[in-house]
């Protein structure tokens, strides 16, 4: 019997990196094996986990709702290994941590006070950019990353769920009108980012699998989410972000969520990330873990925001 831990870990992984090979590549085991540890699962559950195609896999509902276990699980695990091991390893050192900009503003850079209160033998070099960074050739220790993993050689933790939403300011709505389809959006000014495929200024997907795609047009196309929702606040048009940038314009009613006929497109989340050594170091685990207990399955950014 294939054991139940080992295949929740590569689980785990194949949802993080969206392949078997690149899951079992990070791993350091055969594709076959991690093939017949997703299978093994399956089996005993009685579902299918994933959707495989001869491009990607995604994620089914069970198989989201399972990930969500799994993930709280390994992370109290190793929660209890760094408990069991604070009093022979001390945290301390310079920690060096890349971010996104308008995360690590956002939502990194107010928890760095608490985070040098519990560990003050740490030092924090916060490096913030929305270029993708090579950790080992840069010197970082960690990175937070958002959407789907590209570098298999990474560790790759989730820390936090990631929403999306399409939304207007009430002025704009007023003037333009409140699209209730995702065709809609192609009568509008729909303001691009420029970072981004999934969301980016020439086409908008939707769904869990973001196989529903929209091509849209604006006067405007940012490199910035902050940036590109100051825009839509001030009317100019309709933006299509995450929930942590524009959660507080929401509640404040400067941004209203739109209901289409399609979801938003299913980010796999926000994640830790950190070269696949076979023991981080103590300071980085404390922060992955650190981050991971602030945030969660409900993220301070989306608690009591309603779901369009």
């Amino acid at each position: 019997m294939l054991d139940r831990f080992t295949g929740m870990q590569i689980f785990v992984r194949v949802a993080a990196l969206g392949s078997l090979s690149a899951a079992a590549r990070s791993l350091g085991i055969s594709q076959t094996m991690a093939t017949k540890h997703v299978g093994a699962i399956e089996e005993r559950l009685g579902v299918k986990l994933l959707h495989r195609t001869t491009r990607r896999l995604t994620l089914t509902e069970a198989g989201r709702r399972y990930l969500e276990s799994a993930e709280r699980i390994l992370a109290e695990v190793e929660e209890a290994d760094a408990a069991a091991s604070a009093e022979r390893v001390e945290v301390r050192g310079m920690l060096r941590v890349n971010a996104p900009l308008s995360f690590g503003v956002r939502e990194v850079a107010p928890l760095m006070a608490e985070f040098s209160r519990l560990h003050p033998a740490v030092a924090v070099d916060l490096g913030l950019n929305d270029r993708f960074v090579d950790l080992i050739e840069e010197g970082w220790d960690a990175a937070i990353r958002i959407g789907r993993m590209r570098d298999s050689t990474m560790i790759a933790r989730k820390i936090a769920p990631c929403r999306l939403v399409v939304c207007g300011s009430p002025a704009y709505l007023a003037e333009r009108g409140t699209p209730s389809t995702v065709a809609d959006l192609q009568q509008h000014n729909c303001l691009g980012y420029t970072l981004s495929q999934g969301v980016g200024p020439d086409g908008w997907a939707f769904g869990a699998d973001g196989k529903v795609k929209v091509p849209i047009k604006g006067n405007l196309r940012i490199n910035n989410g902050d940036a590109l929702v100051a825009a839509a606040v001030a009317g100019q048009g309709l933006v299509y972000q995450p929930t942590f940038i524009t959660s507080h314009d929401l509640r404040e009613g400067r941004l209203i969520a739109l209901t289409l006929d399609h979801p938003p497109l299913d980010l796999p989340g926000i994640f830790a990330v950190y070269p696949s050594n076979r023991h981080p170091p103590a300071k980085v685990r404390a922060f992955v873990d650190f981050l991971a207990r602030r945030f969660g399955s409900e993220p301070p950014w989306d608690r009591g925001l309603k779901r369009p």
